[in-house]
């Protein structure tokens, strides 16, 4: 592929931070590229907050209002507002993880509706996401995937996740909101995408509401790519896939080698990659069929993108093609892309601090573990702190 400096511009990228927000993320991702530190300020995180210690400010000062647009929806409409003064738009992601009563179940619903119906006010929230986990207990997803037979409680209970999601996919489809529905680790996996698979059905007749996600760190997910095409066709509904590379690697391996089992995760990085860029392109290939979210951090898939889009003369603005990035991270790719034209949402998690701090500990850890993430944000904030100074 041919050498591309699109994102290189710092300005366009940190257009909306003031030096001491520029200053705050530099210091952040400093602290953040010292793997020891990020794994004692996580213990001590879960620790201080689960003795009630006066920490919530300090941790929403730092790193919750770096990654986070707020505590509520309300809250984070001046960012949501703010973003959109550069065409980039929000998808609210209420990012409260390992819930498992039914009434939990039901407010992480009424929460997707409230933002759906908010969305439908805003024409910068075109999108609305949810966690299948987030409507129903994981080990039922699991003993579904695992075609275990359920007890007359858990057919109940799981007659109860479908009534959530046709809820929250009806809604949409009246408001004209499309709905991403998160992956979860391969052990649930399968109901999950059965479930998709069923509203897709449903909802995506005329036009692609529903969109299930292909994590590519899966060796699999190509030809399950394949296979849904064809019963979408044959079925006459539309598909939508958000596309990325996965969240769960360590954990898929862990379990693997636990169990006795093959892995389903890619051997190598190079792999996962050309996993990921052969389901992004398939899904350009058919856009007629297929509608897609391109939810990665890598500059070269997000560079293929844009050339298989120049090929097949896709018009930037396509409805059918986002491109997104993670609140707070590879702000250079998302604000590069949108000031040349192209769809592009952030991913904008909210939720309490203390609810949310098992998402921020993921994204720290994150940080720490994906090859050159840190150091990349690292480089580009100290080009644009250099770039102010030379300015005065």
């Amino acid at each position: 592929m041919p050498e591309n400096h699109h994102f290189d511009n710092t300005k366009v990228a940190f257009a909306l931070k003031n030096n001491f927000e520029l200053n705050r993320a530099y210091y952040l991702f400093k602290m953040l590229s010292y793997q020891s530190l990020v794994n004692v300020g996580s213990s001590l995180t879960h620790f201080a907050l689960k003795l009630n210690l006066p920490v919530k400010g300090l941790i929403k000062k730092t790193v919750f209002n770096h990654f986070c647009g707020g505590v509520n929806e309300d809250d984070c409409l001046p960012v949501i507002d703010k973003l959109y003064t550069k065409r980039v738009c929000s998808v609210l992601d209420y990012s409260v993880e390992g819930k498992e009563s039914e009434d939990q179940f039901d407010d992480a619903k009424d929460k997707i509706l409230k933002i759906i119906k908010f969305a439908d006010e805003k024409e910068a929230m075109p999108i609305v996401v949810f966690k299948p986990t987030g409507f129903g207990r994981f080990a039922l997803f699991q003993k579904i995937g695992e075609h275990k037979q359920l007890s007359e409680a858990e057919q109940n209970e799981w007659n109860r996740v479908v009534g959530r999601y046709n809820e929250v996919c009806k809604l949409a489809k009246e408001r004209d909101i499309e709905v991403l529905i998160d992956g979860e680790e391969s052990w649930m996996q399968d109901a999950a995408d059965d479930l998709a698979e069923q509203m897709m059905s449903i909802y995506n007749n005329e036009t692609p509401i529903v969109y299930n996600t292909l994590q590519t760190y899966r060796w699999d997910r190509v030809d399950y790519l394949k296979r849904q095409h064809e019963k979408a066709k044959a079925g006459n509904y539309k598909l939508g896939f958000k596309v990325v590379r996965g969240a769960y690697m360590e954990k898929e391996r862990e379990r693997a080698i636990e169990k006795n089992y093959a892995s389903p995760i890619c051997e190598t990085k190079k792999a996962t990659d050309e996993c990921f860029n052969t389901a992004m392109t398939y899904c350009l290939n058919n856009l007629d069929d297929i509608s897609i979210f391109i939810g990665s951090h890598n500059e070269q898939s997000n560079y293929l993108a844009m050339e298989i889009m120049s090929q097949f003369n896709i018009a930037k603005d396509d409805n059918r093609v986002w491109f997104g990035q993670l609140y707070g991270m590879s702000d250079h790719i998302s604000f590069n892309l949108s000031e040349m034209g192209y769809n592009v949402a952030k991913y904008l998690p909210f939720g309490p601090v203390k609810d949310v701090m098992p998402y921020l500990i993921r994204r720290a850890q994150e940080n720490t573990s994906v090859a050159g993430q840190t150091g990349r944000e690292l480089t580009l904030l100290t080009k644009e702190r250099q770039r102010r100074k030379d300015e005065k």
